[in-house]
């Protein structure tokens, strides 16, 4: 064992979840690194990780399947550096108002957005000595009341509360906190004009940047008093 603590991040492949991996590796943190589908993008981000100076270990899941959340842990029990965090980032956000939402749908958002998030804490908690972080990643929009996203806005509005409860529950030992971001990076399914008038519809006038979402998790690693609570990155967005 190298002495360095381990961080469990879920969708670190690409997007929001890379960062927050790179940012636990530059904190000196071992990575077990999740990823579903994006296999060259997990493997590129393992080789970030490790050229940092630290280990990375690559475990691929479906996170709405029991047996995968099983075998994720059977492989962290694998790895000899103790478990300290744990960062809930992947997540769906499926396209479809209420009347088009099928219940098979709804079902797999719920289960990766919230039941997901809500099992990996479970597992973690166990594994944690005092001094444990869990962060789960919520959406300020969610309490926009999103109608063409119903299932994201009920889960992630769901992981909030969730984030809440957790972080009664394992006090003292483990905190539990959450970061909602706003704008950050635009979706594949947003084209540059309809970003760009999004944008300009926020207060500050600028989406958050990387580093910002990043110094989020900073502050949340920095600060032993701070849990049940959701840090907002959103540039203004929940003013309007």
């Amino acid at each position: 064992m190298d002495g360095k603590p381990l961080a469990l991040v879920t969708g670190a492949a690409h997007r929001l979840g890379k960062t927050f991996a790179l940012t636990l590796a530059r904190r000196g943190y071992a990575i077990l690194l999740h990823y579903y589908h994006a296999v060259d993008e997990a493997a590129a981000t393992a080789d970030e990780i490790r050229a940092l100076g630290v280990p990375a270990f690559l475990a691929q899941a479906d996170l709405t399947e029991d047996s995968n959340i099983s075998s994720l842990f059977s492989l962290l029990d694998s790895i000899p550096n103790k478990l300290q965090v744990l960062l809930n980032s992947a997540s769906v956000m499926l396209q479809t108002d209420i009347s088009t939402t099928s219940p098979a749908n709804w079902d797999t958002t719920l289960a990766l957005n919230l039941r997901a998030p809500f099992l990996l804490a479970k597992q973690a908690s166990a594994r944690m000595d005092e001094g444990g972080l869990i962060v789960n990643i919520t959406d300020v929009g969610v309490h926009k009341l999103w109608t063409g996203y119903p299932a994201y806005v009920v889960s992630k509005s769901a992981l909030e509360t969730l984030t809440r409860l957790l972080a009664k529950a394992f006090a003292p030992g483990i905190r539990v906190n959450a970061i909602a971001p706003g704008l950050v990076l635009p979706s594949d399914n947003v084209t540059p004009e309809e970003w760009k008038k999004l944008v300009e519809r926020l207060p500050l006038k600028q989406p958050a940047s990387l580093d910002d979402i990043a110094s989020a998790l900073k502050f949340l690693l920095d600060n032993p008093s701070v849990t049940g609570q959701t840090v907002v990155v959103d540039g203004g967005y929940s003013l309007n």
